[in-house]
């Protein structure tokens, strides 16, 4: 059992305290040392933009793990509160335990604790190590049983995820991991609003009062509607895909097609009450931070309090 002298806030105490959205970025495992330079540049182009946290993926196998530590431990170094991801797929019950005192090591008592997928991806069956884990919920009981001070948040899913096909069913589990000790979520990828509206009133109704912060990533090139849908069953408006259609051999325009619905998306969350906006960058700092810049310029009030 690890115990933390750290004082500085916790996620959870921002969400508590509410004064203003939390602002947050996430970037992927670099898959190779060039890949880890290339990251360290993109978080620190971000520092500027004060953000809440900022969190990497997470790399199961053994080199890409130690390039995610070392990356944790440059954004902590960098005075960034930093939330560390952890997967249950593929790993043992012992492999998950060294994990969150590496983090804890590291420097990282925010721990982003995800069931994960298997190789072949989302649609994939899950099958569970017979030493590992079933599922989030039990991650999330590892978690404080190992580090009881950690603050742990999880997934969710405004577009259903594509192995349950239930909402209700997705609500149920979301409701479960904040019994089992989760202090926030943070959405899949999500275009259509009323996804996200829809599943914080369902979540409610189950007496749940677990913060949920929208994930939000902007189409910048045509090609990512195709993966989107492929990777995560997201949905991606008729008329937006059509917008881009018309102009899908414009890269600039894409981008800047792509950047306009985001802005649009990100304040009407705003306005419905989102408690902030977590952005995924793929390891890129210029398109999220026009993209916060949008937002700023439009709902200037929400960041002044």
């Amino acid at each position: 059992m690890l115990s933390s002298t750290r004082p500085a806030e916790t996620i959870a105490d921002l969400l508590t305290r509410a004064e203003r959205p939390l602002t947050s970025f996430e970037f992927m495992p670099p898959r190779s040392e060039e890949d880890v330079y290339r990251l360290w540049r993109a978080t620190d182009a971000l520092v500027p933009l004060s953000p809440d946290f900022i969190s990497v993926t997470y790399g199961a196998n053994g080199s890409s793990r130690d390039r995610t530590l070392r990356c944790t431990r440059h954004m902590v170094a960098s005075g960034l509160r930093t939330v560390g991801h952890l997967t249950a797929v593929s790993q043992s019950v012992a492999e998950l335990e060294q994990a969150v005192r590496d983090y804890h090591d590291a420097g990282v008592d925010h721990i982003l604790a995800i069931r994960g997928d298997m190789p072949g991806g989302a649609t994939e069956p899950w099958l569970a190590r017979p030493d590992g884990l079933a599922n989030a919920t039990d991650l999330v009981r590892l978690v404080h049983r190992v580090n009881p001070d950690a603050c742990v948040g999880v997934g969710a899913f405004p577009d259903c995820h594509p192995a349950s096909g239930d909402l209700d069913l997705d609500a149920r589990i979301l409701a479960d991991k904040a019994e089992a000790g989760a202090s926030y979520a943070i959405t899949q990828l999500f275009f259509i609003p009323e996804h996200y509206t829809d599943l914080v009133a369902r979540v409610r109704a189950l007496g749940c009062d677990i913060p949920i912060i929208p994930g939000i990533m902007p189409i910048t090139s045509f090609g990512q509607i195709r993966r989107f849908g492929e990777l995560s069953g997201t949905d991606v408006p008729a008329d937006l895909v059509a917008r881009l259609s018309e102009v899908a051999e414009d890269r600039a325009a894409v981008r800047a097609i792509g950047l306009e619905a985001a802005a649009r998306l990100c304040c009407r969350l705003l306005d419905q009450g989102a408690p902030g906006l977590h952005y995924y960058t793929l390891n890129r700092s210029r398109a999220t931070t026009e993209l916060h810049a949008m937002v700023r310029d439009r709902r200037p009030g929400m960041w002044d309090r």
